[in-house]
């Protein structure tokens, strides 16, 4: 099956369903591949319509940096909430660290990201996970994310 008719593990809905994130903000499309306790790769479709386009830079669009983080922070938040099946249901995802954080490339509008998420330590509540961003097979950015899942009114 090539990649472009991949079905999906999860679709934009069930992202909602697990991630609190919305537009502009929700910056995971689709999970294409999910192993328990291991791995999720994860696309984003970058867009002329992205409204940081506007002002990130005016006739030289591109994604900035921290958008790209946040986009592989949500795909490690998803893979965590979906290892943990039934137990997420009243639970977020808080971001407590960066580490290693490196960009490759620029990532521009008609660019799609695979995000590519591991996990390095899965633990209770804390995780660490390693991601890593590409745009036609080339890395785009690459860092480890430690998180915490918590109680929503926390």
């Amino acid at each position: 099956m090539s990649k472009a008719k991949q079905a999906a593990v999860l679709d934009v809905r069930e992202i909602q369903k697990l991630l609190p994130h919305r537009y502009p903000f929700l910056l995971v499309d689709r999970v294409v591949a999910f192993e328990p306790m291991k791995s999720l790769t994860a696309w984003k479709s970058v867009t002329m319509n992205e409204p940081f386009f506007e002002g990130h830079f005016p006739g030289h669009p591109v994604m900035p940096g921290v958008l790209i983080l946040e986009a592989m922070a949500q795909a490690a938040a998803l893979l965590a909430m979906k290892s943990m099946e039934g137990e997420f249901a009243n639970k977020v995802t808080y971001l407590m660290g960066i580490d290693g954080a490196r960009f490759r490339k620029p990532v521009v509008p008609g660019d799609r990201l695979e995000l590519t998420i591991e996990v390095v330590r899965g633990k209770g509540a804390v995780w660490k996970e390693k991601g890593t961003a590409r745009v036609d097979g080339e890395v785009v950015a690459e860092a480890e994310f430690m998180a915490m899942l918590a109680d929503k009114g926390a």
